[in-house]
Order: structure tokens, then sequence, then C-alpha cells
């Protein structure tokens, strides 16, 4: 299993353009991969779930990938987390 923390950014936080662009990259992967906030987990392969937990900037996320390509999830949505949100 492949862990990541990472603070939001974005001043608007995970609102539904980059979740849903999120969604998307995370679908490309078969690796099971879970954001979680405050407790709460969501799976980033759902945008309902991404936007249920109500990220706000400065706000930090755990990310956990786990699966057999989770090396190479996990670099890929790590970028796109810098490049996005």
């Amino acid at each position: 299993m492949k862990e990541f923390n990472y603070t939001i950014t974005d001043p608007q936080g995970i609102h539904a353009r980059p979740a849903g662009v999120l969604v998307k990259e995370a679908a490309k992967y078969q690796s099971s991969i879970t954001v979680e906030k405050d407790g709460k987990t969501g799976d980033a392969k759902r945008i309902f779930a991404v936007m249920g937990l109500g990220v706000k900037c400065g706000q930090t996320i755990n990310v956990k990938i786990e699966g057999d390509d989770e090396g190479k999830a996990a670099k890929a949505i790590e970028e796109f987390l810098k490049e996005n949100l």
C-alpha cells in the first residue's frame, strides 16, 4: 500500500471541475484509491464520494492506494494534485 498526505492549495478547495478530473485520473488505474479527510473516507473513482468530503483550501487529505499498479498510480495522483489542487 502507498500512502501520502497533500494539503489543498486551490482557493475553492476540491470543487466540481477538479473533482471530476481527479475521478478520471483515478479510473485509469486498477488499484483501489481512497481519499480521507477528518476520518471520512471516499473512493477517488466516485465523484460524489470525493465531493462529499467537503475539502476546503488549506485542509490536508490522506490518499491511500492499494493494488497491482499502486506505485504508478500513487505517483500520477500525487502529480495531479500538485498541478490542479
